[in-house]
């Protein structure tokens, strides 16, 4: 496979995840760290990582709103809930990711 196709591959392979992301709004930041280790912030800051690699002006705002499909303060008012506290206890038990 030549690196254009694998790059190609890889987007759309990214905009399915983040689309699938976008649809299952029920899922939270929070559960998806304790399960998988990383959340919807987490890909967002990858991809700034990626802007900033390539000298590409992004801000952190525009990075969330890229994965989120919205502001991440319209996004955290209508689908965040509130934490409990065994998910808590559980992302705090698990390491040392930090948002």
């Amino acid at each position: 496979m030549d690196d254009k196709t694998r790059t190609e591959l890889e987007a759309a392979a990214f905009r399915r995840l983040v689309e699938h992301l976008r649809a299952r709004t029920d899922v939270q930041n929070l559960d998806l760290m304790n399960l998988a280790g990383f959340c919807r912030n987490c890909l967002s800051n990858w991809y700034k990582d990626a802007a900033d690699a390539k000298g590409v002006a992004m801000t952190k705002d525009q990075s969330r709103e890229i994965v989120y499909g919205m502001p991440y303060d319209a996004w955290k008012a209508k689908y965040q809930a509130e934490a409990s506290p065994e998910a808590v206890a559980r992302f705090k038990a698990g390491g040392s990711h930090k948002h």
